[in-house]
């Protein structure tokens, strides 16, 4: 690399703090303008996406998430009267629980349990592990994000004796989502188990008269904040979703919001060289040849940032993975996106990355401010944070040294602001790129696919427990009792295995597994 090159292609953005350097990328000095005409494009479908156009065709839908920052581009007065009555409700609710004014029946909350899955965990757990101070929050927060029964009990373990004081948070649109309402029922059953009433803990962030709204107003709940079908799970931040959780836990969701709508700004500016998302899709078309061609390592230097992959990992493979385009072909498009944090990959994956195959392309994203306060030298005018630098520096070196490309993210700090401006950054970078890529970023069949072939396996294991039952004096290989009830052999066995690791049937072991038998 030359002081040349990264002088081309080295981009600051003084308004925001920011920089971003596309240098280690080998595309030509004409790139950005030999893709104009595309870009310019994608920033007019954007604009009539901000504008209240119909994005998701395939529900009819709107995408408003760019409102939530900025209430007065909604296409409604009613739309910006619920963005802003909504904001100041969740901040209303908060400063009432952290001054006691709303209370348990056994007094103050104190811990935070949230309940919720997809784009209602992965965004709140980001922020909650980027912007928390352990010790000085005003809510301990800890999350059920899975359907997984000893994933909960760990949590409750966690919590312990705070049961009484912990407001648990249920998220989901629909309120029929499995995972979130098996959560909501396994924090029931403990609120229960240890003598106190779930709906004088519970509150709810969903959809207007959703099946979780209903059960909220019935059983009498503390609260309900609205979801709108015009926000998707995975831009679902800087909503009640991720904003009610944020201010409980006593972030600064005003800084958020307003490091966002900064970032908005910025991207709205149909200058290439003067947009940084733009920029970034750009090379994220170019290292991917436009159709995924190689993965996306995301290394933030920041220990803050570690669930920043995770939670990129939903936006942009939920968003982009498709199998058609806009015009109805096949194209099967996406990119896989995988990263945990430097310098610990230095001595994880980085090995692979520098020698292995060269199938991706790394995102560094560096943080300038080591930490509040002084920092002591562990050599000789040396501080653990130069070493971090040194390792980023030192790591993208020696992964350009062998032809492996990458971009690099500097911000300044790990402020509310700055997570404001990331999330916004990504979220107008996927609506870019699908755009010139020809896809619709708005919709995700593939995951109700997946939720509709759920529902098959726990509808045969209801058929296979029931014939188990009217025959109790018989064993059945699962072959046999696949067949009774006219389902998958495969499947079967897969569900009696979990039947009987958990005692609900008895398995009777044979030399051929397949001739294993199973009864009631």
């Amino acid at each position: 690399m030359t002081w040349h090159r990264f002088k081309q292609h080295h981009h600051p953005f003084p308004q925001l703090g920011l920089s971003l350097d596309l240098s280690r990328l080998p595309w030509s000095d004409h790139y950005v303008a030999d893709h104009e005409a595309s870009l310019q494009a994608a920033y007019a479908a954007m604009q009539s996406l901000e504008s209240g156009a119909i994005a998701n065709p395939d529900e009819g839908r709107m995408v408003g998430h760019y409102w939530l920052r900025n209430a007065e581009l909604a296409p409604s007065p009613e739309l910006q009267s619920a963005i802003t009555e909504t904001l100041q409700a969740i901040k209303s609710f908060a400063r009432q629980v952290h001054e006691g004014d709303i209370v348990g029946p056994k007094g103050r909350f104190t811990q935070l349990l949230v309940i919720g899955i997809g784009g209602s965990a992965l965004g709140p757990q980001f922020v909650h592990h980027a912007l928390g101070q352990p010790g000085r929050d005003r809510m301990a927060v800890h999350f059920f994000d899975n359907t997984d029964p000893d994933g909960m009990d760990y949590v409750l373990g966690q919590i312990g004796d705070q049961l009484p004081a912990t407001l648990a948070l249920v998220i989901s649109k629909s309120g029929g989502t499995a995972e979130t309402r098996n959560g909501m029922l396994e924090a029931a059953a403990a609120f229960t188990a240890a003598g106190l009433t779930p709906a004088a803990h519970f509150v709810a962030v969903t959809g207007e008269g959703s099946k979780l709204d209903e059960v909220a107003t019935a059983e009498g709940w503390l609260a309900r904040f609205p979801m709108w079908d015009w926000v998707g799970g995975r831009t679902s931040e800087l909503c009640a979703v991720g904003l009610l959780p944020a201010a409980l836990q006593g972030l600064d969701i005003d800084e958020m919001l307003a490091g966002a709508a900064e970032m908005d700004a910025v991207t709205r500016i149909p200058v290439t060289t003067q947009n940084p998302a733009a920029l970034l899709a750009l090379a994220w078309q170019f290292a991917t040849d436009g159709k995924g061609t190689k993965d996306m390592v995301v290394l933030p230097y920041k220990d803050r940032l570690l669930l920043f992959s995770r939670y990129l990992q939903q936006l942009i493979m939920e968003s982009l993975g498709k199998e058609f385009d806009l015009a109805g072909q096949v194209v099967n498009q996406g990119i896989a996106v995988y990263g945990n944090k430097g310098s610990t990959d230095q001595h994880a994956y980085v090995q692979q990355l520098r020698e292995g195959v060269n199938n991706f392309f790394v995102t560094f994203i560096e943080v300038l401010k080591d930490r509040e306060g002084d920092s002591i030298e562990v050599e000789q005018g040396v501080t653990a944070g130069d070493f971090l630098q040194g390792f980023l520096l030192g790591t993208r070196d020696a992964l350009s040294e062998k032809d492996r490309w990458s971009v690099t993210l500097t911000v300044p700090d790990v402020s509310a602001r700055t997570v404001g401006m990331l999330i916004a950054l990504y979220e107008r970078v996927v609506g870019l790129y699908a755009s010139m890529i020809g896809i619709n970023a708005y919709h995700q069949p593939g995951v109700e696919a997946g939720k509709k072939a759920a529902g098959g396996v726990i509808a045969l294991k209801g058929k296979l427990q029931a014939a188990l039952a009217a025959a109790p004096d018989r064993a059945f290989t699962a072959e046999a009792l696949a067949t009774t009830v006219a389902g998958d052999a495969e499947l079967a066995f897969k569900i009696l295995e979990h039947l009987a690791a958990n005692g609900k049937v008895t398995r009777h072991p044979a030399e051929s597994w397949p001739e294993t038998t199973y009864q009631a």
